[in-house]
């Protein structure tokens, strides 16, 4: 960032939080460039919300469930980020797609990953579909937001190679390994460096 402050991180999670404490552990390094401000679920009780709680960084529980509309709810969501005036979102195994307020807000610095590489098997089970279509490279997609399902454009990529053994469970977890390191670099690099998104394209680096 310009100014060179810390860049602002609001983390949304749903489940026990790996990626989120990758990030933590990179903000403790002053030269990250960034610091997560806030993090949010849309459920109570998990593990994730005690990593932040660990911490010492503030949190915030959402529900679907607590709203009359999924809009009222993603109103809402937008709003309690939006208290934290984050310069980036990241969503870390965060299980609700966001919707037009959210975007209409965050849109274009709202990162989410993908456990395949995009374009190619979107959807909940992006290494399932890999190993089934017998493909020998899959990997990691991080990518800025849209209103489609993992189809926005992509920052990064790291590729996995599927070995002949595998079943989905060991090639998911090898693919969340590499999935990690490239959330951490990349958004250390989109804090420090800038960014610029250029319809599908974007630029490290500004």
């Amino acid at each position: 960032m310009p100014d060179r402050r810390p860049a602002r991180l609001v983390v949304l999670v749903s489940g026990s939080g790996t990626n989120l404490q990758a990030l933590l552990d990179a903000c403790a390094d002053p030269a990250y460039g960034a610091s997560v401000v806030a993090v949010g679920a849309d459920r109570d009780d998990i593990e994730g919300l005690a990593r932040a709680d660990r911490a010492s960084v503030p949190t915030f529980v959402t529900k679907v469930g607590q709203f009359t509309s999924r809009d009222h709810w993603d109103r809402a969501l937008a709003d309690r980020v939006g208290a934290f005036e984050p310069d980036l979102v990241v969503l870390a195994g965060f299980m609700k797609l966001v919707g037009e307020d959210f975007l209409a807000r965050f849109g274009g610095r709202t990162v989410n990953t993908h456990p395949a590489l995009s374009p190619s098997f979107p959807g909940m089970h992006g290494p399932a579909d890999a190993l089934a279509y017998g493909v020998k490279v899959t990997g990691a997609t991080l990518f800025v937001v849209d209103a489609g399902v993992d189809t926005g454009a992509i920052v990064a990529q790291v590729a996995v190679p599927v070995e002949d053994d595998d079943d989905v469970d060991a090639l998911h977890e090898r693919i969340k390994a590499a999935e990690r390191v490239m959330l951490v670099d990349t958004v250390g690099r989109m804090a420090r460096e800038g960014y610029v998104v250029d319809g599908r394209r974007v630029r490290l680096g500004g």
